[in-house]
């Protein structure tokens, strides 16, 4: 028997503003408890919700490049039921006209070649955060309601995945949206994006197809976590049915908790619908007209998309898959890195190793973002001009980059100042060549033995780049190298 795993994702997305969906308090992360709140996230009676228009716009702005339908007209909702971490016992929200609906996220091959794919979208609406409970080990709970009513937007997608590793490279690609899209920072850790996902299988049987009743789980904290906790529901479930046969018609959807540490699903309710929820239209908040001016401002403010550059990437640059793969996901300030240093250089190939092995090295170490990176575009173009046109060896060009970002100036400067210079003259360098070969024999003996040239020629090619102090020409290096080595060989 074979099943089918079955996966929709819903994503919460806390929205960068500094105040929050309904209220003027601030939204920064990690302020001692409680001191983000004023009498509105606290519910005090008489106070009145005022919409936060850039919350709207960021949603508008991320519906659109989701290629959402943008509805003309929307309305908050209330939606009722028992929130201990949100004092006034229901949730500002939308209901039944969201401000969108559809859409899709294009979901990139993985670097193994498999998944891939697009994913529908359900809709992206609206809505204010909750706060935070902590539970005791004493039995007792604490609440933080800093995180109470900061904009929301739930991301709903479509049950069109398959596998957890699908999951897992959707809601990836979607962070990577978002980021792109300024609309938020999406730190996981820091409760910025948040995922839950609801999974059930379709199993095939000699009687026919069955469907397992669907799960939802939370807590899912990390893209490892997604990852892990779908591939071990998908385990239970089946266990599950094999055990007692349970299908969707005689059993109630479940809430169910990751437990990250144990690596198992837990228990946690039954999942309630959307007549539980008793929703009716806020009062207190007047419906949003969206006109085509707005969607027009809207959607000149995305710029190109992941998706859009990895195609140009490798379209006007020549990259492979996976090069463009890698500058566009490292962020929007990478891949504009990279769109600056080809303006000025064709060596594009070049370009993309430069600074995937070196410039991100070096901004990781330096914990900086390649916005303000001490090397500019334009000084790393210049840099990898000498190394093409052979001034400096690859060792040179990344001591000399080294020092560029250390003492912030010029390749010319330090190439001057502390004397590189690549020795090209075949004269010198068969010297060196001569020099090596004379004070290692045993390399010359391991040779003649049978030894992979290969290997001998790698150890001598180092001790002529020492007798060079690293500046001889690594390709006149080979060169004479061949023919020396060819030389004795023949003579043995």
């Amino acid at each position: 028997m074979n099943y089918t795993l079955i996966i929709g994702l819903e994503v919460h997305v806390q929205l960068t503003t500094q105040s929050k969906m309904f209220a003027r308090c601030g939204t920064e992360f990690g302020l001692p408890p409680n001191t983000q709140t004023d009498p509105v996230s606290l519910g005090l009676p008489g106070t009145l919700p005022v919409m936060n228009r850039r919350a709207f716009e960021l949603a508008l702005k991320t519906a659109t490049a989701l290629h959402a339908e943008i509805a003309p007209f929307t309305k908050w909702d209330r939606k009722n039921y028992y929130y201990p971490d949100l004092p006034k016992n229901y949730q500002i929200s939308q209901y039944d006209l969201p401000f969108s609906r559809g859409g899709h996220l294009d979901i990139p091959v993985r670097k193994d070649g498999t998944g891939g794919g697009i994913c529908r979208l359900t809709r992206v609406h609206l809505e204010e955060d909750t706060g935070k409970l902590t539970h005791g080990a004493g039995g007792y709970s604490e609440i933080d309601l800093n995180r109470a009513g900061i904009p929301l937007m739930e991301i709903v997608t479509e049950p069109d995945i398959r596998s957890a590793a699908d999951a897992r490279g959707c809601l990836e690609e979607l962070r990577l949206v978002l980021r792109y899209l300024e609309v938020s920072d999406c730190e996981m850790q820091e409760g910025s994006l948040r995922c839950d996902a609801n999974v059930n299988l379709h199993i095939e049987t000699p009687h026919g197809a069955i469907a397992t009743p669907i799960v939802e789980v939370k807590n899912l904290n990390s893209f490892r976590s997604v990852e892990r906790a779908l591939e071990y529901e998908a385990e239970r479930q089946f266990r599950q049915w094999q055990e007692d046969g349970l299908t969707i018609k005689d059993a109630h959807k479940e809430t169910r908790g990751w437990s990250d540490p144990e690596g198992v699903t837990k228990p946690q309710r039954r999942k309630e619908t959307a007549a539980d929820y008793r929703y009716f239209p806020e009062p207190d908040l007047v419906p949003v007209v969206v006109d085509d001016a707005w969607r027009a401002r809207v959607k000149a403010s995305i710029g190109e998309l992941p998706a859009a550059r990895r195609a140009r990437f490798e379209a006007d640059f020549g990259l492979t898959p996976y090069d463009a793969n890698v500058l566009v996901e490292q962020g929007r300030d990478v891949a504009d890195y990279f769109d600056a240093v080809v303006t000025k250089t064709s060596e594009y190939k070049l370009a993309s190793n430069w600074i995937q092995q070196d410039i991100l090295r070096i901004a990781k170490e330096l914990k900086l973002t390649l916005t303000g990176f001490p090397v500019g575009p334009d000084e790393l173009a210049e840099l990898i001009g000498r190394v093409q046109r052979g001034e400096l060896n690859t060792n040179q060009g990344r001591e000399v980059l080294a020092k560029m970002v250390e003492r912030g100036q010029s390749a010319e400067a330090i190439i001057e100042a502390d004397g590189y210079k690549m020795v090209s003259d075949r004269g010198a360098i068969a010297a060196a060549v001569d020099a090596a070969l004379a004070a290692n024999p045993k390399a010359i003996e391991d040779l003649k033995k049978g030894k992979k040239p290969d290997a001998v020629k790698g150890f001598l090619r180092g001790q002529v780049m020492k007798q060079t102090g690293g500046k001889a020409d690594p390709k006149v290096v080979l060169d004479l190298l061949d023919a020396k080595l060819a030389e004795l060989a023949s003579d043995g």
